[in-house]
């Protein structure tokens, strides 16, 4: 699985109107709406946008004609085999109307473009998962936390220990639960989520 390394535009003009688009990685949905306000350029005539997180994905055709701008960006994002990938294109109208297959190839070429150029790295499938350690056993997880990469999500204590939430890399679960063991002598709890 791809996505962007970094963020990516490309902008045309077609038929005296003018498109920008512009792709940002996205690896959390509940994220979008910020982004989508932050690039959203208020005096353009429509700012359509499209994006893909895992097997989540939203479109907006932003008043455009149903189904001529945002489902063309997300299957310009898909056919590029992307994920984490959110793009908008925004249009400057330019007096003459395009009809529901220009403003298609319009919007999904722009965005295509933009994505063909973008500079890609690949993204390894990760797990999240929750260990529960006792107190007396949480000195030596944080090190062995943070060799594998770990991210920590959630951080609780109880009256058993602690409940650590992470993010982890899929090929580090089996090293990471193998330092686990070691390290409390058994004692910890990894659960995947």
């Amino acid at each position: 699985m791809w996505t962007l390394a970094e963020t990516a535009s490309y902008e045309e003009e077609i038929k005296r109107s003018r498109f920008i688009a512009v792709a940002i990685r996205l690896d959390d949905p509940s994220e979008a709406p910020d982004w989508l306000e932050a690039l959203r350029q208020a005096e353009a005539t429509h700012n359509c946008w499209a994006w893909r997180v895992g097997d989540a994905y939203r479109s907006s055709d932003d008043g455009e004609p149903g189904g001529t701008a945002g489902r063309p960006i997300l299957a310009a994002i898909e056919k590029q085999g992307l994920d984490c990938v959110l793009v908008v294109v925004t249009r400057y109208y330019g007096g003459v109307k395009l009809g529901a297959g220009g403003l298609v190839r319009a919007y999904g070429g722009t965005a295509a473009k933009c994505l063909h150029q973008a500079a890609l790295i690949e993204v390894l499938p990760t797990a999240e998962l929750e260990l529960a350690v006792p107190f007396a056993r949480t000195g030596p997880i944080w090190q062995l936390i943070e060799e594998r990469g770990a991210t920590r999500l959630e951080e609780r204590w109880d009256e058993r220990g602690l409940r650590l939430r992470i993010r982890i890399s899929e090929d580090q679960v089996e090293a990471l639960a193998a330092g686990l063991t070691d390290v409390t002598r058994g004692e910890a709890e990894l659960t995947r989520l």
